[in-house]
């Protein structure tokens, strides 16, 4: 009689799905509302596995809250392009979507003041810094400013808030708007 064949573990692959579960979870339901077992059963795997690959729910988070790799951009290294780049990133939050975006986590954990000092940060450090090195005008912070905020209520509008225009809207429409208002914001419409 044949003998079952065994799997082997795919450590990577195991790690990937926690993270993308937690991610979900995190965006959906805050830091607070979410637990180790709904992480877990969402991946498919025991709940110790979140302990042994990340260590803590603490440190799990932290990772699923990271943004630059995947949605933001480095401000050392800042193309022309860097409004483009951004809208592309908030919108890969698509309607309907199982995956959470970072920055709706960090947002709907936001009453932790941990939380609310990350978001701070991120935004600053992914996108503020980054649009602030294309702005020439005395009002250069601002302006960055604002258009981050405008990124950042699209990322609501279509993650959280499932606004029906937006989270149908392709990058493609939404695109030459956004261009519009970045160029006024970033002071590159006369040029």
């Amino acid at each position: 009689m044949p003998q079952p064949v065994k799997r082997k573990r795919d450590r990577a692959a195991t790690r990937a799905a926690l993270l993308a579960a937690a991610r979900a979870r995190f965006a959906l339901r805050g830091y607070d509302a979410t637990s180790v077992r709904d992480i877990a059963r969402d991946a498919g795997v025991d709940p110790a596995l979140i302990f042994r690959y990340f260590g803590s729910k603490e440190q799990l988070f932290e990772q699923a809250a990271q943004a630059a790799e995947e949605y933001g951009t480095e401000p050392a290294d800042v193309p022309e392009d860097v409004p483009t780049r951004l809208l592309h990133a908030a919108m890969r939050q698509s309607a309907g979507s199982e995956s959470g975006h970072p920055l709706a986590a960090l947002l709907m954990s936001s009453g932790r003041p941990d939380c609310r000092e990350r978001l701070n940060a991120q935004l600053h450090h992914d996108y503020v810094q980054a649009l602030e090195q294309l702005v020439d005008l005395p009002d250069r912070e601002l302006r960055a400013e604002l258009l981050t905020a405008w990124l950042l209520g699209i990322t609501v509008a279509r993650s959280l808030a499932h606004t029906p225009a937006l989270s149908e809207a392709c990058v493609d429409e939404i695109s030459p708007y956004f261009e519009q208002v970045a160029a006024v914001l970033l002071g590159t419409s006369a040029r």
